[in-house]
């Protein structure tokens, strides 16, 4: 296997760069430029793996980097991915995720047409559901309810129809919510993570700031969704969609993340609701129902949201501890 992973240097990158390192990949990623912030790989001994610099929207700089490496795989993550920003920058998410994805698949269509290509979707991209639609199987109407929601349709259209006009080898995934070590602080679950670990250290006061806590989120360890990522491109069929999800009847509320994260706090803290963290609107129930891809290629969790959780806040422990009186804000 000769794997290329865009946006290699991402919380899920990083994570996908080892299983792959693991499993005797030969492993090539992109980054945007050699000012794109690298610290989510630096624990991993660079000789096992190769970086390239390649912004995904540069039409000329992937066609050629895809003639160069001919791989046998592509995991195509290089995405604007936090919900929020969509909203202050439509423009930006459009350009990287549906232009990006239309890009790559040119250049595969053009220089690898043998290459097996995997296109990260999103739950997101489901947006309002009725309560009678859950647990939400891939036949659902997609519904998006953010910029990024309406993107990643995008890009997840292109790349079915790649897959059916040029026969080419695309399966998208659409992953539900998935945390972890190394998670961004502007995702809830690692904000909060970094909150719990800044007051322990007495750099914040005992509050922890939120935002909505009413919403139903169905959670997977990202070490869990890189193994599907393998699995699917392996073992899914071309121009088919699958949910990598839980699939649990029991997903939590935001709440009981947040209540589970300060069970974990070695101090008392409280909640305070933040208006700056609420959203224009909001998917009240995110639950996946993952029975394709069990059924196709034999994938399931295996980590448990509890060690997820307490494996993030420990991660915030120790940048905390390594960086001595600061967490450092990551890219």
């Amino acid at each position: 296997m000769r794997a290329l992973i865009t946006g290699a240097n991402g919380f899920v990158g990083s994570h996908l760069i080892e299983h792959l390192i693991s499993i005797g990949a030969e492993v090539h990623g992109t980054i945007r430029s050699f000012r794109s912030d690298l610290s989510n790989l630096a624990h991993i001994d660079p000789v096992t793996y190769t970086i390239h610099f390649c912004d995904i929207t540069d039409e000329v700089a992937i066609t050629d980097l895809v003639a160069r490496l001919m791989p046998t795989h592509i995991f195509h993550l290089a995405a604007h991915s936090y919900v929020p920003t969509s909203w202050d920058a439509p423009h930006a998410t459009i350009d990287a995720n549906i232009k990006g994805t239309l890009n790559l698949l040119e250049a595969v269509r053009r220089s690898a047409p043998g290459a097996r290509v995997q296109v990260a979707g999103s739950s997101e991209e489901y947006g309002r559901v009725e309560a009678h639609e859950v647990p939400i199987a891939e036949s659902q109407p997609l519904r998006p309810l953010s910029p990024y929601g309406v993107s990643k349709v995008g890009a997840e259209m292109f790349a079915l129809q790649y897959a059916a006009s040029y026969n080419l080898h695309v399966i998208v995934t659409r992953s539900f919510n998935h945390t972890g070590p190394r998670r961004g602080k502007v995702f809830a679950e690692s904000d909060w993570a970094r909150q719990v670990a800044l007051i322990e250290a007495g750099l914040q006061e005992p509050a922890i700031m939120h935002g909505n806590l009413d919403a139903i989120r169905d959670y997977t360890d990202v070490r869990d969704i890189v193994r599907g990522y393998v699995m699917a491109i392996d073992n899914g069929q071309t121009g088919e969609v699958y949910n990598l999800c839980s699939g649990s009847d029991a997903s939590p509320t935001m709440r009981q993340v947040l209540d589970n994260l300060c069970a974990l706090a070695h101090v008392n803290v409280t909640k305070v609701q933040d208006p700056k963290r609420m959203r224009p609107s909001d998917v009240a129930r995110l639950v996946g129902n993952g029975m394709k891809a069990r059924l196709a290629f034999g994938w399931e969790p295996s980590i448990p949201l509890a060690r997820t959780l307490a494996d993030l806040l420990q991660y915030w422990r120790s940048t905390l501890h390594a960086t001595g009186s600061k967490i450092p804000e990551p890219a």
